[in-house]
């Protein structure tokens, strides 16, 4: 006779047979949810459908619509797109994850693609999902794994096990596929039933699924130009140094060239920094240029750095942030949890802010603010008058709003977004999301400089993303000009300094999980001393020592 247990099912108590599967009990709580059951969480810990549940514990059940779940989701939608493509074309060639793309993922074939092969794709992934395909997870040896990828052609993901030092490796099944993937993941194919491929050019497509700022729903996919442009030259620059994958980065370092890395890097970017003073001083029209970007895509320096290029031009730049006219404390909008709102564009005061940048423009005298947080008011202590070889740089988070500074001729103004921007993956199959690079600069920006623990940070990720989705990301085709913040070299030397305070993270702290995927993350690369970072680097905005204090 079969043992019963007590089980916490959302707080309520129900009694269940030992053994059973996290999926088999899922189906009795279909109904509560809008969308397919994707992952557990058993006494605070993530698992997955397939595992048994042996003892009393509490479990939670979630869908796509949280963040964690929404991961996964994505994670099998690839593994799904990735088999249904060698079942199709498996002669012709085979896909590369790439890079986010609005509201979907870029994936790249390594043959040149039609519209109708991407029709046949998504049908044939609608067909695997019909058919319910178990995914398995499957522990081997991870020297047998190694075999294996090196048997059929994937010598990425033979490397990337080669850097591991664990005795087994967990590969998942679909069919006769296997394949190594980062995160945990769906049990069944037919809970990834909702997605849409958009069929971009000969080379790529748009994966699009429903995210956690879409309600559930598939956005629509809007192309971005400009920042797509600047993947594809990151991209391209990666391939040509050889450079594309976390084996690639680990192997550099192996063979101690990542000093040279360093250097190539440090200087690429300066050099964009410096075309870009090169055309703001060849310009003698643009007076105010406005530079935004997500947290942690480095303003501070970036802006800091472009003041310094513009000197060497013999300009005189001068410099404010949108921080300054906020709106008195007690005009301050609220959020519906009754939280200020301090993201908003309400924040501002517009009319202020725009009356003192038309009377600058004009050459007149104007009275500066500047906002202090522990009164929460406005005091105005500094003037500012601009000169014939005057420049005005500004930062904040609305800077690319069109509504700010409508009433100044575009010709005037240079928009510039920055954007880290991830130029490597862990292999072909799994991408690094920019999301998780910027993450981690934060959080050890703010231990060190502001006394955050990191679970903190973690607990305050969530209301930036939400502020980045509303009031930047909508706005970042009004840039003139879109750069890269990101550095291909930065793993590593951020790993130093983050697994140890990602390892404070205790396993009660509701974002214990979080703590551990970023964990997971870091430990791919081999750890670089920040020895020989410059100290006019970006990164030295996270890690300290910066030379732009």
């Amino acid at each position: 006779m079969l043992e019963s247990i007590k089980v916490k099912v959302f707080g309520k108590e129900t009694i269940i047979k030992k053994g059973i599967t996290l999926l088999e009990l899922s189906k009795m709580y279909d109904d509560l949810f809008k969308h397919k059951i994707i992952i557990a969480k058993v006494d605070s810990e993530y698992h997955e459908l397939n595992d048994q549940i042996n003892k009393s514990c509490d479990i939670e059940f979630f869908d796509l619509t949280t963040r964690y779940a929404n991961r996964i989701y994505l994670n099998g939608l690839v593994f799904l797109t990735n088999y249904c493509f060698q079942e199709l074309f498996k002669k012709k060639g085979y896909l590369k994850t790439r890079h986010s793309a609005d509201k979907g993922l870029y994936m790249e074939a390594s043959c040149k693609l039609t519209k109708e092969m991407v029709i046949d794709l998504e049908n044939k992934m609608n067909e695997v999902v019909k058919d319910n395909l178990n995914i398995t997870k499957v522990t081997i040896l991870r020297e047998d794994a190694i075999a294996y990828f090196n048997e059929i052609g994937d010598v990425k993901k033979a490397g990337l096990l080669e850097y591991m030092t664990n005795t087994y490796v967990n590969l998942y099944r679909m069919g006769n596929s296997y394949n190594y993937m980062f995160s945990l993941m769906p049990s069944e194919t037919s809970c990834l039933n909702e997605f849409k491929l958009a069929y971009l050019n000969e080379e790529g497509f748009i994966l699009r699924y429903p995210t956690i700022y879409s309600e559930g729903e598939i956005p629509k996919y809007k192309h971005h130009p400009k920042l797509f442009e600047v993947f594809k030259e990151s991209k391209e620059w990666c391939k040509l140094m050889n450079l594309e994958t976390s084996v690639d980065l680990n192997n550099i370092i192996t063979t101690g060239k990542i000093s040279d890395l360093i250097k190539i890097t440090e200087t690429l970017y300066s050099n964009k920094l410096l075309n870009i003073a090169r055309e703001i001083a060849s310009n003698s029209k643009v007076k105010i240029v406005l530079i935004a970007g997500p947290s942690s895509s480095g303003k501070t320096t970036t802006t800091k750095k472009l003041s310094m290029y513009l000197k060497s031009f013999g300009l005189k730049p001068k410099m404010l942030s949108m921080d300054d006219f906020f709106v008195e404390r007690e005009d301050t909008p609220k959020k519906e949890n009754g939280e200020y709102d301090f993201e908003c564009l309400e924040a501002i005061d517009l009319e202020l802010f725009n009356k003192t940048l038309d009377k600058l423009l004009k050459g007149e005298k104007v009275l500066l603010p500047m906002f202090n947080f522990i009164t929460g008011q406005k005091e105005y202590n500094e003037e500012m008058i601009l000169d014939k070889n005057d420049v005005l740089l500004i930062e904040g988070i609305h800077c690319l709003n069109p509504k700010i500074l409508s009433n100044i001729e575009a010709s005037r103004k240079l928009k510039i977004y920055l954007s880290a921007l991830t130029e490597i993956n862990i292999d072909e199959d799994n991408r690094i999301s920019t999301t998780d690079n910027r993450l981690i600069r934060r959080l050890i920006r703010d231990h060190y400089t502001r006394g955050y623990e990191p679970h903190e940070t973690l607990d305050l990720w969530e209301s930036v993303r939400e502020g980045e989705e509303k009031y930047i990301f909508p706005y970042q085709d009004e840039a003139d000009i879109t750069l890269n913040t990101g550095l291909v070299y930065e793993f590593p030397v951020l790993k130093v300094y983050g697994l140890p305070l990602l390892y404070t993270v205790s396993r009660d702290n509701e974002f214990y999980e979080d703590a551990k995927r970023l964990i997971r993350l870091l430990e791919i690369f081999l750890p670089v001393p920040s020895d020989e970072v410059p100290n006019d680097s970006i990164l030295r905005e996270f890690i300290g020592g910066s030379y732009f204090k």
